[in-house]
């Protein structure tokens, strides 16, 4: 589903036929669809979308905190404020655009840091690149967490699995629980909510959707990012963006930095990207 027509937005289309959309609020995909292939990302229709609101579903960007680990916003400020378009262009065989979000006076009041954030978005055949950039604008040195925050397109949520983090160490975030991730599949439990941070997942990472009827392969591979989180808020969840059933829609598999904090000192720069491919 597509934002409403009154948001600004940033649409790609490369030569092979792959599309994208981006809203300059949040700086935040929120629909990728491959060459030949259909709808990859999953958003509310009942998100809301204004000043300050975060948009339920695409790819919000998390930063300079993840959830509640800091003293600012719940993930941080980037997500709700207004990005601008410094490039977009059309190659003989992809399709970009760069955006761009720097500190003023409200987000330094929620987190008093000088920075800048550039996310690059290209398509080109049945692959995504996403990369963000982040650097140190200001005078002193600072350490921040960040994500993107993907919420994937799924049949039934129950029906799929997650391949890629077998012997990762994770941390459940509902129940404060610290544990290592056996088996070589995840799968999510029919209804049951998950909130799962998982360190470290250096083997790319597969979203596999099962049953007969069911084509999902996404291939994730990252550079930069050491961390993943899983996320789904099951059948109960009483979020008043989004419907009752959508739970089942969707599986949040994020690429991110949490555990280890990178720290910029004064004009540098750190840089992770994410390569999604559909097989």
């Amino acid at each position: 589903m597509s934002a409403p027509a009154e948001q600004a937005q940033i649409t790609l289309q490369s030569p092979d036929g792959a599309r994208a959309t981006l809203l300059l609020h949040g700086g935040q995909l929120v629909s990728w669809v491959p060459a030949g292939g259909a709808e990859q990302l999953y958003l509310s229709p009942t998100s809301r979308y204004g000043a300050g609101v975060a948009v339920r579903g695409g790819v919000p960007v998390i930063f300079p905190q993840f959830a509640a680990q800091g003293d600012g916003p719940r993930h941080g400020v980037a997500r709700t404020r207004a990005w601008e378009l410094v490039q977009q262009e059309t190659g003989d065989r992809d399709a970009l655009a760069v955006l761009r979000l720097q500190d003023d006076a409200d987000t330094l009041r929620a987190w008093p840091q000088a920075f800048a954030l550039e996310l690059t978005v290209r398509i080109a055949g049945r692959t995504l690149e996403m990369e963000l950039a982040v650097e140190n604008r200001g005078e002193a040195r600072f350490a921040f967490q960040a994500a993107l925050h993907s919420y994937w397109a799924v049949e039934d949520a129950a029906r799929v699995v997650i391949e890629g983090l077998q012997d990762r160490r994770y941390l459940d975030s509902l129940r404060g629980e610290e544990g290592v991730q056996h088996s070589h599949r995840l799968e999510l439990l029919q209804g049951q909510p998950i909130d799962r941070i998982v360190y470290g997942p250096a083997a790319p990472l597969r979203l596999v959707g099962l049953g007969e009827s069911s084509t999902r392969r996404l291939l994730i591979e990252t550079e930069g990012f050491d961390d993943a989180v899983v996320w789904n808020p099951g059948a109960n969840h009483g979020l008043a963006d989004l419907p009752a059933e959508d739970w089942r829609r969707f599986v949040c598999l994020e690429l991110a930095q949490i555990e280890h904090r990178p720290v910029l000192d004064p004009g540098e720069e750190w840089v992770a990207r994410q390569t999604l491919t559909c097989l």
